[in-house]
């Protein structure tokens, strides 16, 4: 995330008795969005500060959504699905479909029982976002230049501003945007 926002990314040290709560203060200096990327290991702790603080938190007014990305890879189903049992509706869900190949099928995701009954209780927004082609992806990853930035020709990586490369860019974000104006009153205050 620092990588992309150029630095003005606030890192937070969760593994600490009160690391968490520093959204609490951001939450009173009047940020009306906070977004925490929880990276891998950090699910026992994320989920006990929720526990300890969801009530009080959620009294000030800040609501929770939870957002997670699976593949067609059972296994990130499954951990979507194990967040939900633990977090149950206490969060709004926004379910990334992250298309890992061209011809991605979600058939876990589609067809566990788990996953039905997820979908069924908790009505999870699904946001569907699709594979991108490696010549565009890899070195956009490589040189932390963003979507937007490929689609406009803003980046100084030769490779990424070929016409085909731009037109993919510009193509993805169409539909990507398309997906997240749909899900939109799940991010906005």
């Amino acid at each position: 995330m620092k990588h992309f926002f150029n630095g003005s990314v606030t890192k937070v040290n969760i593994h600490t008795p009160a690391g968490l709560d520093t959204f609490i203060d951001h939450l009173e200096l009047g940020t009306s969005i906070i977004l925490a990327d929880m990276g891998a290991g950090s699910g026992q702790v994320a989920s006990d500060w929720f526990d300890c603080m969801y009530e009080d938190v959620s009294a000030t007014g800040a609501r929770f959504t939870a957002v997670g990305v699976i593949t067609p890879d059972p296994a990130s189903v499954e951990s979507v699905l194990a967040w939900a049992n633990r977090l149950q509706d206490r969060v709004q869900y926004v379910v990334v479909q992250n298309a890992t190949s061209p011809q991605s099928h979600f058939g876990y995701w589609d067809s566990a029982e788990q996953a039905i009954r997820f979908r069924e209780s908790l009505s999870p927004t699904v946001v569907r976002m699709e594979f991108r082609l490696a010549e565009l992806e890899n070195p956009a990853r490589q040189h932390g230049v963003r979507l937007g930035q490929v689609a406009t020709r803003q980046n100084s990586v030769d490779e990424l501003k070929r016409a085909s490369i731009v037109m993919r860019a510009e193509s993805y974000r169409r539909r990507l945007f398309s997906e997240f104006d749909r899900a939109k009153e799940m991010f906005l205050p």
